[in-house]
């Protein structure tokens, strides 16, 4: 039974690590077109509105697609004055329940709320509301679904993780 949670778990983080890793490289891309509009524009004097939306594109998906990847390698903001003190097994309660009872709920309140919104968007295959702005405000606005999906994949091997820290160490005391 281990063996198939450890699979699970493997399968799990290897989605994580393979969307972050993907979606780290599009900040390279912020850098070059960043360069780009200003060199367009302070040497040529030629705007682009496109280019310009595409940085907030690419932004955005970096912090929204890189969330699970993020919660993977426990890089996110960590109030941790009780939390470090404590022991492994405590450690592992905390990121158990705090898994279950808190990263679960929000992250389906955040698809559930933001459902409509995403499907609206693409019914309408929605534009930018700039002229000569992009076309896709749909697939930007799909992250928002996309997001706590990975979240909740990365929060399921987490929850696992901490669990098998917490029965093993039941086993060594028990």
């Amino acid at each position: 039974m281990q063996n198939m949670i450890q699979n699970i778990i493997q399968n799990l983080e290897r989605i994580s690590e393979l969307t972050g890793r993907c979606i780290s490289w599009l900040t390279v891309f912020i850098v070059l077109i960043t360069f780009l509009v200003v060199v367009l524009r302070y040497v040529f004097d030629i705007g682009s509105i496109a280019l310009q939306e595409s940085i907030s594109y690419m932004h955005a998906f970096v912090f929204m697609l890189g969330a699970a990847y993020t919660l993977k390698h426990d890089g996110h903001v960590r109030v941790d004055i009780f939390y470090r003190k404590m022991s492994a097994n405590k450690k592992a309660w905390v990121d158990f329940l705090g898994t279950i009872f808190l990263l679960f709920p929000v992250c389906l309140f955040i698809f559930i709320s933001s459902w409509d919104y995403v499907v609206t968007s693409w019914t309408q295959l929605e534009e930018s509301g700039e002229a000569g702005g992009l076309a896709f405000v749909y697939i930007l606005k799909s992250s928002l679904l996309i997001m706590p999906v990975l979240l909740m994949l990365q929060g399921t091997a987490l929850a696992l993780t901490n669990y098998l820290k917490i029965k093993s160490r039941n086993i060594q005391h028990g």
